[in-house]
């Protein structure tokens, strides 16, 4: 594997994950999070997913990747837009479900989540536009990074499809460590399934649906159903 690739992957694998827990462990000490504090963790996110985005496209584009080994390309027919929909309303569904689920549990990784999602979802009309934008940009930035990219940069180095498709989804899950334990476990889950869907679907264009859904409801669900936050105190060390 090109030595730019294992850069990528150091970046994607050690220093974002730091990054995250980082940036999450100092908004659970503060006692609240302002809207100027969340405006500009969002402003950042999506700065930094699209300048990771084209430095990788740089780099793919130098050792001559083609669309259909990144999964850019879109088969023709209807099969794989009927995915992206039905899939779309599928994951949508089940991610409020699972909102409304931890919201009325008592579990001390529910609290968890509560307390961190009062300081990171939005709370004003302002936030949520700004929140769409990241939503969006995260379907299409993390899916192109962690299944177009990894998988391809994975399959060229010898690694059998399963492999690429677990190693690239355990990346995925070390980027949402700052979730905890269980944000680590649901994403890699989630990661080799939409690995998974990718490879099978040739494309991109219905993970980057499921993803933006995903995390669209949690922006709109989330300040409804864990709006009850824990102490910060207690949740650190999860």
């Amino acid at each position: 594997m090109p030595w730019d690739f294992w850069f990528i992957f150091v970046v994607l694998g050690v220093i974002l994950p730091w990054r995250g827990r980082t940036r999450i462990k100092k908004l659970l000490e503060k006692p609240s999070v302002g809207r100027m504090e969340r405006l500009s963790l969002y402003a950042s996110t999506i700065a930094f997913q699209w300048f990771m985005v084209a430095l990788v496209g740089w780099r793919v584009w130098a050792h001559r990747f083609t669309a259909a080994e990144l999964a850019l390309a879109v088969p023709r027919g209807t099969r794989v837009i009927a995915a992206a929909i039905i899939g779309t309303v599928a994951f949508v569904g089940l991610q409020w479900f699972n909102l409304r689920r931890m919201g009325r549990s008592s579990r001390a990784a529910s609290k968890f989540l509560k307390a961190l999602g009062e300081r990171i979802f939005p709370q004003t009309k302002l936030e949520l536009l700004s929140y769409i934008a990241l939503a969006m940009t995260a379907g299409i930035c993390e899916e192109f990074l962690y299944r177009g990219f990894a998988i391809a940069a994975f399959l060229r180095a010898g690694l059998p499809v399963w492999g690429s498709i677990v190693l690239s989804a355990s990346l995925f899950g070390l980027a949402h460590l700052y979730q905890g334990r269980g944000g680590f476990a649901g994403t890699l889950l989630l990661g080799t399934l939409f690995g998974a869907a990718t490879i099978g679907y040739g494309s991109l264009l219905p993970v980057v649906a499921w993803h933006a859904g995903v995390d669209l409801v949690a922006g709109v669900a989330g300040p409804r159903y864990l709006k009850a936050a824990a102490k910060p105190e207690p949740v650190v060390s999860h």
